[in-house]
């Protein structure tokens, strides 16, 4: 192929991965690691997994494909299908069921709540009457407000169990406030999973491991935040549920969101600097950091989760090279993506595509 054919088909490639970009891939993905856990206890109990699976869209081969990823809408159908076989809405990691309706009951008994602070009151209080194992509590001190999630069994933690309830209980909260609640720190109570990458977009970037606990730290003053929600909006939000829990609330009404959204919209190259992002948007630089700040967001961060989707897109389902790639991303340099894309996905970014070709992922 002539040299400037070339670069003819590969910038038709680009083109038709930004429409397709701007047009659906908003909605995120989750690491393969966290199908495998949700399957645990299926296979333990000697379930074949191959039809849940399909019943959310996955093909069993993307198991064997440790540094696949799936789209939130497809986790969010595998985590309704487990649930419904195992008639448990926390996968089996506790000695007592949490029956399929839990969630439901839950958010209906939250969404009355004045303050975040009664919602997540309500919360431990809930989980405590209706798990044995694990036991959770509120601690406020020094400006802070800690969700704690202890393991009263001892020996090993069932970390998938940690993660589904820290899930569950971050994704009311953030609901109820109608915002994302920023994460300040955050503590486990076991050794530092495969997974730790994930761990930076699910909570922050200041994670420790084999702490005393498990805990999320955030400022005390959320706890006064009103609850915007009301028994109008419940309906929507269980029906949506789990997928706008795994993916974190998102207000799609938010300034994040309204950021996330103009990005999306452009050829990666067009998208414009904070400063001139804050003009277009009719906001002074610092009114827009505040308001990305108050979301639990900031221009970088936003900018890093659309590279990284549009990264997995290409390398999945494009004919352009790593470093094509790269400069399509707008990284300096190949070596800068390859660093960018591990810490994203836990895999450089050569090993990822070459593992998705030989576990056959369908097309998302």
């Amino acid at each position: 192929m002539p040299k400037n054919t070339e670069a003819g088909a590969n910038f038709c490639h680009a083109a038709s991965y930004h429409l397709r970009y701007s047009s659906g891939m908003e909605k995120g993905s989750v690491s393969i690691y966290f199908v495998h856990s949700a399957l645990e206890s299926l296979i333990a109990r000697g379930v074949d997994v191959g039809p849940v699976l399909r019943e959310a869209g996955l093909e069993p081969a993307l198991l064997a494909t440790p540094q696949a990823r799936v789209s939130a809408a497809a986790f969010s159908s595998l985590w309704l299908a487990v649930a419904r076989v195992l008639d448990d809405e926390l996968f089996g990691q506790d000695s007592r069921r949490m029956k399929v309706g839990s969630f439901a009951l839950l958010c209906q008994t939250v969404v009355h709540s004045a303050t975040l602070g009664d919602g997540l009151r309500t919360m431990t209080r809930f989980f405590n009457m209706l798990l044995d194992d694990f036991h959770c509590a509120l601690e406020i001190g020094g400006g802070r407000a800690d969700l704690v999630i202890r393991d009263r069994r001892g020996g090993s933690p069932p970390v998938f169990g940690y993660e589904t309830l820290l899930m569950l209980i971050h994704g009311i909260l953030c609901w109820l406030a109608g915002r994302r609640i920023r994460v300040l720190r955050a503590d486990f109570s076991y050794a530092e999973p495969s997974r730790s990458a994930e761990y930076r977009r699910m909570y922050c970037d200041d994670l420790h491991f084999g702490s005393d606990a498990t805990r999320l730290s955030f400022d005390s003053a959320c706890l006064a935040l009103p609850v915007v929600q009301n028994a109008g909006t419940l309906g929507a939000f269980v029906r949506g549920a789990p997928a706008n829990i795994v993916l974190k609330y998102r207000n799609r009404d938010g300034m994040a969101a309204r950021v996330r959204r103009r990005l999306a919209s452009l050829a990666r190259t067009e998208w414009p600097d904070f400063e001139t992002l804050a003009q277009q948007m009719h906001k002074a630089p610092s009114t827009l950091r505040r308001r990305l700040e108050d979301e639990g967001e900031s221009f970088q961060s936003i900018k890093d989760q659309l590279r990284r989707d549009l990264a997995i897109d290409y390398l999945r389902n494009s004919a352009l090279n790593v470093a094509e790639i790269a400069a399509e991303l707008g990284f300096a340099e190949p070596s800068a993506f390859h660093r960018a894309f591990k810490k994203w996905t836990g895999a450089g970014p050569q090993s990822y595509r070459q593992r998705m070709l030989e576990g056959a992922e369908p097309p998302a």
